[in-house]
């Protein structure tokens, strides 16, 4: 009954969010890439192979698609696997596609979550294992695979404190949609516990663990590497052979950037030699963001306008341009986590940051990597302020203080050693289960 009244809800909430969807493709250049898709028109799949699952993975925007790497490969290993991986951004189908396609039999866009597409799509990918990412809990995506007895997986299983107390609000609602997945892989014993309260029982509980922690960098850059990406960066070592100091505003959102413009302008004054390295979450924001590094004095380049390497020492890199962070991230000697600061709210993963060993300090709003970062400032690992001006400060000291750096890179790869490995566990107890699961069906 209950999924009767999705079906009756969702098709007038379409038909409204129709205009949303002709926006947003003109504004991101790109999302009217294969919409077709999104209708349930995938590509057909090969007819299967005997003794080989194929794995439908859904992970919807480009930080799930970073992070799926390492699973996809451990599933491949465990089960033989075809693994088919769709998400809903366009970014994150861009970069799916250019990191992907050979370790999966097809990297596609997830459907609009109503019965017509759906179904279409599943005749289409025709799957025998679903893993969903985080909180990608879709009625009616979870109803087929009921329907047709199709095991599903939550891996990094999320319940942001907004999303637990929705959940609550609709406790009956929820419980049912939350009965449909096999097993759930929590991020984190916050989120267990969250689940658990929800109805969600202990046996249908696997590891706890965060697969973005198994995200290393494609290369880790050695110190001769590191030096040049500065130099194309524009961040080159001065005449008298001092090094600048590389602020890192990773995955900025609105307001950040010209906080950290407006600090750039205060550190530059009082004679600390500090470079700005500027990755905004959004590219498409770039228009805004020039606007602003045009109003001030400051020497800037841009990475999508005038390429990858800065001719000329600037004082501001702009890196809008998608899927980088990992990399541009290690000319850094700092970095300042995004939407951490008011008035956003909820944050960005601090975990690229961190696993590379860069000082990283954010703000008071991260309410959705709660448990991460509340298990980095107990080691020590990073810093969490209570608003601008501790911001302000706590980057200053690091600029100044190169032994509180070193401290904080020596925690932060403790940190992320001690928390790595979790996407092979992860696969070995969902090909274990799928084995049990798949006799089960058999007998």
């Amino acid at each position: 009954m209950w999924i009767l009244l999705y079906r009756i809800i969702y098709l007038p909430a379409f038909l409204i969010a129709l205009p949303y969807y002709g926006i947003r493709m003109l504004r991101r250049g790109g999302y009217g890439k294969d919409f077709a898709q999104r209708l349930g028109y995938f590509p057909k799949q090969a007819p299967k192979q005997a003794g080989r699952p194929r794995i439908w993975l859904q992970a919807v925007s480009v930080g799930e698609v970073l992070s799926v790497g390492a699973l996809i490969r451990e599933l491949k290993l465990q089960l033989n696997a075809e693994i088919i991986l769709t998400t809903t951004t366009s970014t994150g189908y861009t970069e799916g596609c250019k990191r992907y396609a050979e370790d999966c039999l097809k990297v596609g866009l997830f459907p609009l979550d109503f019965i017509v597409f759906n179904r279409r799509s599943w005749r289409q990918i025709d799957p025998d294992i679903i893993i969903t990412m985080e909180s990608e809990l879709w009625p009616e995506h979870l109803h087929e695979a009921q329907r047709r007895k199709v095991p599903v997986y939550v891996v990094n299983a999320r319940l942001s404190d907004r999303s637990f107390r929705r959940y609550q609000s609709i406790h009956y609602l929820a419980k049912r949609l939350l009965a449909k997945p096999r097993l759930f892989f929590p991020s984190s014993v916050v989120d267990r516990h969250r689940l658990i309260q929800l109805g969600v029982g202990g046996e249908r509980m696997g590891c706890v663990g965060n697969i973005k922690m198994d995200v290393a960098p494609r290369e880790v850059l050695a110190k001769e590497a590191r030096q040049l990406l500065r130099n194309d960066l524009g961040f080159r070592t001065n005449e008298d052979d001092t090094e600048p100091l590389v602020l890192l505003g990773a995955s900025t959102w609105p307001e950040e950037e010209a906080f950290l413009l407006n600090l750039l302008c205060s550190y530059r004054k009082e004679s600390i030699d500090c470079r700005l390295l500027l990755v905004p979450r959004h590219a498409e924001r770039r228009a805004e963001i020039i606007r602003l590094l045009s109003s001030d004095s400051h020497s800037y380049h841009i990475r999508s306008r005038d390429g990858n390497k800065a001719n000329n020492p600037v004082c501001i890199h702009l890196a809008d341009t998608t899927g980088e962070l990992s990399h541009l991230a290690q000319a850094a000697d700092i970095a300042f986590i995004g939407k951490s600061l008011a008035p956003n709210k909820g944050g960005q993963t601090p975990i690229e940051a961190v696993s590379i060993g860069l000082p990283t300090v954010m703000g008071p709003n991260m309410e959705n990597f709660r448990a991460i970062v509340d298990s980095l400032v107990r080691a020590g690992a990073a810093w969490q302020t209570d608003g601008k001006e501790t911001t302000k400060t706590a980057l200053k000291r690091l600029l100044n203080c190169e032994s509180e750096r070193q401290a904080l890179t020596k925690a932060a790869k403790e940190w992320t050693l001690a928390q790595t490995g979790v996407s092979a566990k992860i696969a070995v107890e969902i090909a274990s289960d799928f084995s049990l699961s798949h006799r089960g069906q058999r007998g």
